[in-house]
C-alpha cells in the first residue's frame, strides 16, 4: 500500500479544526472524501487516531502521538514543494557545465556575466575539458551539459549546433606564410606546424587532413592548449593550425590568421546534454542563454 499522503494532510487539519465540517471545507473537498482519506491512514498504521461521535471529534492517544510528526510531514512536503515552484519560475539553483578551454577563454565569459546578472543567486561549476573529455563528463552526469566539437552521433546524447569554424594558420607578421592570402594543406610541407595533441577534438580532424595532404600526422609542435599555441607562434616558433574562432590576431598578439584551404575545413562547436533528461531550471536558464548568446556571434561573424 502506498503512504497515504493525502490522509496525513487530513488528519491534520481535522486535529487543528476541530472539526470534520470545517477541515473538508478548507480543502474544498467533500465530508466523504475526508473520512476516506482518514480511514485510508488508519488503515495503513492499523491504529485509530480520531475517535468521532456524532457531537464530537477528539484525538485518540495514538493520534495525539502522531500529530507532531504529522505536522512536520505536511510542513516539510508544503515547504519542499513551495521550493520547487520558486526554482521552476525564478531558475534558482546550481549548475555545471564541461566546456571546450577554448570557449571558456573566449566566448562563455560573455553569457556568463549576463546570466549572473539575471540570476545574482547561482553558482556555476566549469570544468574546462579538451575535446572528447567534455563529451565524457556530460555521458556520467559530471555535467549538466557541455559545449564541444560535434561528433558522430550518440544514442545517449542530443546537440544544438552553436557555431562552424574554418581551421585557419595562425603565425607572426614576419613569418614566411605571413605574405599569402590563402595556403592549401598540401603546401604545409616544411613548415613548422603547431598543433592540439592530447584530448583535443581539434586532433582527430586536423591530422585525418594531414594523411589526406601527405603531410606528417603530427606537428614538428604539439601542446595541449590554445594558449600554448598562440604564444608560440606569437614567438615565431611555427605556425600553429587553429579554428577562426579563436580570435587570435589582433594588434596586440601581432599574429594574423591566414586561410586554410583545399578542402576548407571546419570545426563544429555544439552544445551538448543527455536526451531524454530535463534540465534543471537553473541549468535550461544557462543553456538557453549560451546557446542564445554563441548563435549570435555565429551570424555575425558569417554575415547572417
Amino acid at each position: 500500500m502506498k503512504i497515504p499522503i493525502d490522509g496525513v494532510q487530513a488528519f491534520v487539519h481535522v486535529a487543528e479544526l476541530g472539526s470534520f465540517n470545517r477541515a473538508a471545507e478548507h480543502l474544498f473537498i467533500t465530508q466523504t472524501a475526508l473520512t476516506r482519506r482518514i480511514q485510508r491512514l488508519e488503515a495503513f498504521v492499523d491504529l485509530r487516531l480520531l475517535d468521532r461521535t456524532t457531537r464530537s471529534t477528539a484525538l485518540s492517544p495514538m493520534g495525539k502521538e502522531f500529530l507532531p510528526l504529522a505536522r512536520r510531514i505536511v510542513d516539510d512536503l508544503v515547504h519542499g514543494l513551495d521550493r520547487l515552484r520558486t526554482s521552476s519560475r525564478l531558475g534558482v539553483g546550481d549548475v555545471t557545465v564541461a566546456t571546450l578551454q577554448s570557449v571558456a577563454f573566449r566566448q562563455l565569459p560573455f553569457a556568463l556575466r549576463s546570466y549572473a546578472r539575471k540570476y545574482p543567486k547561482n553558482r556555476i561549476h566549469l570544468l574546462e575539458r579538451s575535446g572528447a573529455l567534455v563529451t565524457e563528463a556530460v555521458q556520467q552526469g559530471q555535467a549538466d551539459f557541455g559545449i564541444h566539437i560535434q561528433q558522430d552521433v550518440h544514442p545517449d546524447l542530443t546537440e544544438d549546433v552553436l557555431m562552424r569554424d574554418p581551421f585557419v594558420l595562425v603565425c607572426s607578421r614576419s613569418h614566411p606564410t605571413a605574405r599569402f592570402k590563402k595556403v592549401a594543406w598540401a603546401d604545409l610541407k616544411g613548415i613548422d606546424l603547431i598543433t592540439l595533441g592530447g584530448a583535443s577534438g581539434n586532433r582527430r580532424i586536423v591530422e585525418s587532413q594531414f594523411a589526406k595532404a601527405g603531410l606528417d600526422a603530427r606537428g614538428r609542435f604539439v601542446v595541449e592548449s590554445t594558449p600554448s599555441a598562440i604564444a608560440l607562434a606569437r614567438a615565431n616558433v611555427g605556425a600553429a593550425i587553429l579554428p577562426a574562432a579563436m580570435n587570435a590576431t589582433n594588434v596586440t598578439t601581432g599574429l594574423i590568421e591566414v586561410p586554410l584551404v583545399e578542402p576548407v575545413l571546419y570545426r563544429t562547436i555544439a552544445l551538448v546534454r543527455r536526451r531524454n533528461e530535463t534540465l534543471s531550471p537553473a541549468a535550461n536558464s544557462l543553456y538557453a542563454m549560451i546557446k542564445a548568446r554563441l548563435s549570435a556571434v555565429k551570424r555575425r561573424s558569417s554575415g547572417e
